[in-house]
């Protein structure tokens, strides 16, 4: 009789291919899975009898904002309580590393913590960092665009120098070996917009060669977004890349019902390249104050304001109204401030949530004292909510967008799926139950259904919370497999 750490038996697999499940045991050595099959006989450390609760592999969050926060809070509840086993920092743009603060901290790196947080002034560091800590999630790394920005120029409002281009390159193919799973760029902030197309074809010339990907925050999800979509598809025809477009959505009042449109598109890139997108279940985005996105159309929240803190968690339109001025005036007068925009048309995120191009990411921002509630439910709400009760998507597909199809984008290697040999990355829920209960006005609350939440071989979260127990890892990248 072989034996084992635990021995799950009796649950109802979700291996992550998007196929149907099926009742089987599931044996973890050490941080690995050493056997599936019906009926196993192992004797082990720890036996739990899954019957009528699902397993899966680990979800991972493609576009998270826990570059800081990971080594900050190393529980990760936020993510651990939703049974995320893996985060992907470094999106939109920005990273921790590599970075070397000139002057004052360029927006949206705010989102990530305060100046002095930014310790890491080479990619090294930081994964040593993760490394020390080991937080109770894996973390993978994108190098964000604005990040190098910072580091090699006097200043964002301008676009990069040949030089400066190369210098940036340099510290990009640096961090690509170490590991690093790509470029990130965020075209729509201030930080970067005057940042050129060729400025992003330079810079993202050693993608190819290390098996990378590119993953944008567009240059506008709004009226021009075509066009916006087509200077990625660019980017990626011209570096021979992989592209994932962060937070496909519709944005805008003026932007509602475009959905169809834009997905044709996408749909017509994927026919000659590789292009991917990852989008949250939720009608409203969350980020630094932009007078850009100022519409009296659109509901705005305030979450923070630098100076007027006392203000947070009130609508823009209210505090505009106390003030006697415009929306636009006021927002104006409380920045630097963050917000959360219901911008984004329902029916549109639905059609881009259940396409089979797109991979599941919460987009939270855990620095944020009033934080977007898909900080806490974005998985367990795409299971519940549009799986279960609507039935928008099968739960199959719905966790092959958390697992299989983000690992094999990325390049996350032997994760995604459960089979034997690969790491024992697992969440045990109930497929009846799970639901998230976070919401806009209370965001701060752990998802129902969670069961048990396995980091390499870990168990890290169970029924009752966090164990103590924390396992995570850096996840260092292997070449991309593409799945369509």
């Amino acid at each position: 009789m072989p034996n084992c750490d635990t021995l799950i038996q009796n649950a109802l697999i979700f291996d992550g291919s998007g196929q149907e499940p099926r009742i089987l045991d599931i044996a973890l050595e050490e941080d690995r899975i050493a056997e599936v099959g019906p009926s196993l006989t192992h004797a082990a450390t720890n036996t739990i009898d899954a019957a009528g609760l699902a397993l899966a592999p680990g979800f991972i969050d493609v576009h998270t904002h826990d570059d800081l926060y990971v080594l900050q809070n190393l529980a990760m509840l936020p993510k651990l309580s939703q049974g995320v086993t893996t985060v992907i920092v470094g999106n939109c743009g920005i990273s921790a590393s590599p970075v070397r603060l000139n002057g004052a901290l360029p927006d949206p790196m705010n989102l990530l913590g305060k100046a002095d947080d930014f310790r890491y002034s080479t990619f090294a560091s930081y994964i040593d960092a993760i490394r020390a800590a080991q937080p109770a999630v894996n973390v993978g790394a994108l190098i964000g665009h604005t990040a190098l920005r910072n580091n090699h120029m006097d200043r964002l409002d301008r676009a990069a120098t040949a030089n400066e281009v190369a210098a940036m390159r340099n510290q990009l193919a640096d961090a690509l070996a170490g590991g690093a799973l790509g470029l990130s760029t965020g075209l729509a902030y201030a930080s970067a917009r005057s940042a050129s197309t060729e400025e992003v074809l330079g810079l993202a010339e050693p993608l190819a060669a290390a098996g990378a990907l590119y993953t944008t925050h567009m240059r506008t999800e709004t009226e021009a977004i075509l066009d916006a979509m087509e200077e990625s598809f660019t980017i990626g025809r011209h570096t021979r890349v992989p592209i994932v477009i962060s937070h496909l959505k519709c944005a805008g009042v003026a932007n509602w019902g475009r959905a169809d449109e834009v997905l044709g598109v996408l749909d017509n890139a994927r026919s000659a390249q590789h292009v991917g997108c990852d989008c949250y279940p939720y009608a409203a985005g969350s980020s630094t104050l932009d007078l850009g996105q100022v519409d009296p159309r659109v509901e705005i929240t305030i979450t923070w304001s630098e100076p007027h803190p006392e203000i947070g968690g009130r609508s823009l339109a209210s505090i505009a109204e106390g003030w006697q001025m415009t929306q636009l005036e006021a927002a104006r007068r409380l920045q630097p401030a963050g917000a959360i925009y219901h911008s984004i048309s329902e029916t549109d995120m639905r059609r881009i949530l259940a396409h089979p191009a797109t991979m599941i990411g919460s987009d939270g921002l855990p620095q944020d004292p009033r934080p977007h509630p898909r900080l806490w439910g974005t998985f367990p709400r795409v299971l519940g909510r549009y799986s279960r009760e609507e039935k928008l998507l099968s739960l199959p597909v719905a966790v092959r967008k958390m697992t299989a199809m983000p690992a094999q984008r990325f390049g996350l290697a032997e994760r995604g799926w459960i089979r034997a040999g690969f790491y024992a990355d697992l969440v045990l829920f109930d497929p009846n139950t799970i639901l998230d209960v976070a919401t806009f006005t209370d965001p701060v609350q752990p998802a129902k259904g969670i069961h048990g939440v396995w980091v390499n071989g870990v168990l890290s979260y169970n029924a009752g919370g966090a164990t103590g127990s924390r396992a995570g890892k850096f996840v260092p990248r292997a070449r991309t497999t593409w799945i369509q």
